[in-house]
């Protein structure tokens, strides 16, 4: 077999095995090494308090030109480390063994993808909901938002869960299954790392604003296309889930709603995921301490329960069956089109 098939069947076990594994809290993962790298250079690039004032406007512009700057290198070093990293791994498997390459590639792969994950971690809070713990689920949830929960309510616990099961729909599966698709373990690896600098410096507070621009802003171009993607898809998925879920009504709040939110990306699976289960997400919440306006997603056609986070984890699922099934057959005509190109 050549480098593509072994892709392709790299491609496959990957997937399967994110599925049947998930992620071990045992195992060592490159991900929580780039994140490593980013606290580490971040350390060395960023040097302020996280409170401190400037005294003056002039100081305060200054200050903000070198922090982008800052972001910039910080963004290029971890890049370059992730890509140099993954290359050299990569293809140093191939030259001991075809064979070791395939697993390595499929190891890889497994790595880069979050389904089993982001299903258990959002199952503990509906676990802890089902038990009537809502400190517990409180702290759940905390595991897998950003925004501030010790106040939130059994609603509020749902809605955050829900929204981050619909957002990393997108972030944590598809596109970085498309991105893998596409480029292979190297440029999985390179949206993961883009994934990672804004998940850990893309805020908009006193210490982030000007040094995570470039990480946030670049994250918004990687995900730009994927995220509409996925919304196709979970529009897709929402018809053949059954009779709880409204694909007609998903692709109307979809067009609707996909633009309310401070992201380009966020909502466009979850207006898909609000709509398909007839609740209403987003609204305002707390960051850092701080109330955060934010416009609602989806009509609030019935009340929300604890089953929706099952049922937004049943629509993760079946859309990333499909994004995988649709990238081997589109992976397979290449590879005959190669064939016959050759013959």
């Amino acid at each position: 077999m050549g480098r593509l098939e072994y892709h392709i069947v790299a491609f496959f076990l990957g997937f399967f095995l994110d599925l049947l594994l998930g992620d071990p809290d045992t195992l060592p993962h490159p991900v929580r090494l780039i994140g490593k790298w980013t606290a580490f250079l971040e350390k060395r690039l960023l040097r302020k308090s996280d409170g401190r004032k400037e005294e003056a406007a002039q100081e305060a512009v200054g200050n903000g030109n070198r922090e982008v700057w800052q972001g910039r290198l910080l963004v290029s070093g971890v890049l370059f480390f992730t890509v140099m990293m993954t290359v050299t791994v990569l293809e140093a498997s191939y030259l001991v063994h075809p064979l070791a390459g395939l697993f390595c590639e499929t190891v890889m792969t497994y790595q880069i993808l979050a389904v089993k994950c982001l299903k258990t971690e959002s199952g503990k809070v509906y676990e802890k909901l089902q038990d009537g713990d809502i400190h517990g689920a409180r702290k759940a949830v905390s595991m897998i938002v950003g925004r501030d929960t010790d106040c939130l309510d059994e609603g509020g616990i749902i809605r955050a869960a829900v929204e981050t099961v619909a957002e990393n729909t997108s972030d944590g599966v598809i596109a970085p299954m498309l991105y893998t698709a596409l480029g292979g373990p190297v440029l999985g690896f390179f949206y993961k790392a883009v994934n990672t600098m804004d998940s850990m410096v893309g805020y908009k507070n006193d210490r982030y604003l000007y040094f995570g621009r470039a990480a946030a802003k670049l994250d918004d171009v990687v995900n730009f296309l994927p995220a509409r993607i996925s919304a196709h898809l979970m529009v897709a998925a929402s018809f053949l889930c059954g009779r709880d879920f409204d694909e007609k009504r998903a692709y109307r709040i979809y067009k609707r709603d996909r633009r309310k939110h401070a992201s380009p990306n966020s909502a466009q699976t979850e207006a898909v995921c609000a709509g398909a289960l007839g609740i209403r997400l987003g609204g305002d919440a707390s960051y850092f301490g701080k109330r955060v306006s934010k416009p609602y997603i989806g009509d609030a056609c019935r009340q929300m329960e604890p089953e929706d986070i099952r049922k937004s984890n049943r629509l993760l699922y079946m859309t990333a069956w499909l994004c995988e099934g649709i990238c081997l057959m589109l992976m397979g005509i290449v590879k005959m089109a190669l064939i016959q190109g050759l013959s």
